[in-house]
């Protein structure tokens, strides 16, 4: 039985976990991300899988790094929530554990393991979009990872929907997370708790009496008991992330979107409207087909369990129906991409087993003066990718 190793890297953690040719997680452990020094997290990394690789014969590497990664799936341009900039992660993680080491954006690999195991099995056409802090994605196109010419395609997060909006960390301003993502849900309610705190008695009850102390999966605990605030923020953010979604079905025509994140633990709270404002807002939507919105299968574990299956195609080049074997792919087209070019097969069975954590999304206030919602004379406009 081949083993590989996949790595979900984030701004507070690290996972790691060993996992089978069918997707099953056999053990999985996690360290504190040093977020701050890119040598000690890079020791974070190697001590995790230095453990793994002690109880287990492992073949290969993958590591799902939050951040932009480079075309030859080895550096790490730019990671807002860490200390990467141009790091050479693999260099430096294959230095320490001596075992081929492959680096992937972790949206990608969620989306990748999405589409072969999860809520996408049998889709060639799919977009992960991931709701939590930010917004994250990865995009399969004809059953292959999209990566775009410099390795960082699926960035819709900082597409600017709102010109001249809310302040976005990127430094630009009205990108689609500012109004559709957990840290714009967490604003919202707050921003509803200072104008009308009679209204949000609950929301502050959950916040200890503060303000401040509104979270996400407060908001969520209060709209599940029927809280009319909650409700309502939801619908808003909601209504935003449906109509982002359809904008992104006039560019990339998927036939199925995965919703993933933390936030899309909310459920229906978020999938309803998020499914009815797309279908107002879908160009041509009385001519056309439409994708499917699905939740996300793996939770947690769907970057881990991706960046590990990519790695055991790396060091293979395989394709659906062929013997495992070297590729006769180029070393440019071996560096673009490492998923089947005819498409992932579908795989008959329950998901794999998993471990699933989610972490509390950060709630950075977003000022009541640059807020605006759905169907207000703030206008939901995709323009053109700066």
């Amino acid at each position: 039985m081949s083993l590989t190793i996949g790595v979900d890297v984030g701004g507070t953690k690290v996972a790691a976990g060993v996992v089978d040719e069918q997707g099953c997680i056999v053990e999985k452990l996690k360290r504190a991300t040093p977020s701050a020094s890119p040598p000690q997290t890079a020791d974070s990394i190697a001590g995790a899988v230095t453990e793994l690789l002690g109880r287990h014969d492992v073949d290969a590497v993958g590591i799902g790094a939050a951040g932009f990664v480079d075309e030859t799936r080895s550096s790490v341009l730019f990671a807002p929530n860490l200390a990467w900039r141009d790091e050479p992660l693999q260099k430096e993680v294959e230095a320490r554990i001596g075992v081929p080491v492959i680096v992937e954006n972790d949206a990608n690999a969620a989306v990748w393991a999405e589409t072969i195991l999860g809520a996408a099995r049998g889709q060639d056409h799919v977009m992960l979009v991931a709701v939590g802090t930010g917004i994250g994605a990865g995009i399969v196109i004809n059953g292959q990872l999209y990566r775009g010419r410099w390795g960082i395609a699926g960035e819709p997060g900082h597409y600017r929907v709102v010109p001249d909006g809310r302040l976005c960390g990127c430094g630009n301003r009205g990108c689609w997370e500012q109004y559709a993502s957990g840290n714009a849900l967490v604003a919202e309610a707050r921003e509803f708790a200072r104008r009308s705190p009679n209204a949000a008695v609950r929301l502050l009850q959950l916040g200890g009496g503060s303000v401040d102390g509104i979270s996400g999966p407060q908001i969520t605990e209060a709209a599940h008991e029927g809280d009319a605030v909650a409700l309502r923020c939801f619908e808003i953010v909601g209504g935003w992330l449906g109509q982002g979604l359809a904008a992104l079905a006039g560019i990339l025509d998927p036939g199925c979107f995965v919703i993933g994140g933390g936030v899309s633990d909310a459920g229906d709270l978020l999938i309803n409207p998020a499914r009815a404002a797309f279908e107002a807002a879908l160009p041509g939507s009385t001519y056309r087909p439409r994708a499917e919105i699905r939740l996300a299968q793996l939770g947690a574990d769907a970057g881990l369990i991706g960046a590990a299956d990519l790695a055991r195609r790396a060091l293979t080049q395989e394709r659906p129906g062929a013997a495992p074997g070297p590729a006769a792919a180029s070393e440019t087209e071996a560096a673009q991409s490492t998923a089947p070019l005819s498409g992932p097969e579908p795989r008959d069975g329950p998901s794999p087993s998993r471990r699933t954590t989610v972490a509390n999304p950060p709630t950075n206030a977003i000022t009541a003066s640059s807020a605006a919602q759905p169907g207000t004379s703030q206008p939901m406009n995709m323009v053109k990718s700066r």
